[in-house]
């Protein structure tokens, strides 16, 4: 844990009950005189420094110490376009991506998309919180929804696409927007549509999973 969010980031003094207190004293077995940082999410540059003061039975009491500016985010950008899939296969991944430093993730409904598949921004907030505070990142990933890759590729006509294709992604490659597609790839209607943007396969002879690919494209990009 690198930091915590917390409302009173900020004020002289927090006192920390419930899960967090928990996390910190139970699992992190924190005690007087440790120093623990905490960041404010309408303030998430600044980050708060403060000195635990006494562990109460219930209550983590701290002291303000000092404050820093510190941003801690990936030296790209890399913006997903998403054909949904299941959310529970994107809830696996999604934590890794965030800390690989993936900007935004854009979901598509494509023609292979399951349609009662909803991507549940409420529960990845959530997710995306808690890997902020592990891996230390101070950008909040950001969603959307499209209802066709025709809309998608008309608001980022620079996206390049992952698909079966003889041309492999370089090591060099930089570029700002991909499309991955869903459990099975694109329709051929959605090819056609494609074809006069640049598509790219991984060099491997494997078939990823549509979570995997998301998670190769982005590491090769942003690491």
């Amino acid at each position: 844990m690198i930091f915590l969010f917390d409302e009173h980031a900020g004020e002289s003094r927090l006192r920390i009950k419930g899960e967090n207190f928990k996390y910190l004293v139970k699992v992190r077995r924190h005690a007087v005189g440790d120093t623990l940082g905490f960041r404010s999410k309408e303030d998430i540059k600044n980050l708060y420094l403060y000195k635990v003061t006494a562990v109460e039975p219930r209550e983590l009491q701290l002291e303000l110490l000092r404050c820093e500016i510190l941003e801690v985010k990936a030296k790209k950008e890399l913006h997903i376009g998403w054909c949904v899939i299941d959310s529970k296969s994107v809830e696996k991944v999604l934590a890794s991506l965030n800390e690989i430093g993936v900007s935004k993730i854009s979901f598509i409904y494509c023609e292979r998309s399951q349609k009662n598949f909803k991507a549940d921004f409420k529960r990845y907030g959530r997710i995306i919180e808690a890997s902020n505070q592990q891996c230390g990142r101070t950008e909040i990933m950001e969603f959307d929804t499209f209802k066709s890759i025709e809309s998608f590729i008309a608001a980022y006509p620079d996206t390049k696409v992952f698909d079966f294709t003889e041309k492999t992604l370089e090591c060099e490659s930089d570029f700002k927007t991909v499309l991955i597609g869903c459990e099975g790839g694109f329709s051929p209607r959605e090819k056609e549509f494609l074809k006069n943007q640049e598509v790219f396969r991984l060099n491997t002879p494997m078939v990823l999973r549509s979570e995997s690919a998301a998670l190769a494209v982005a590491s090769k990009i942003l690491l």
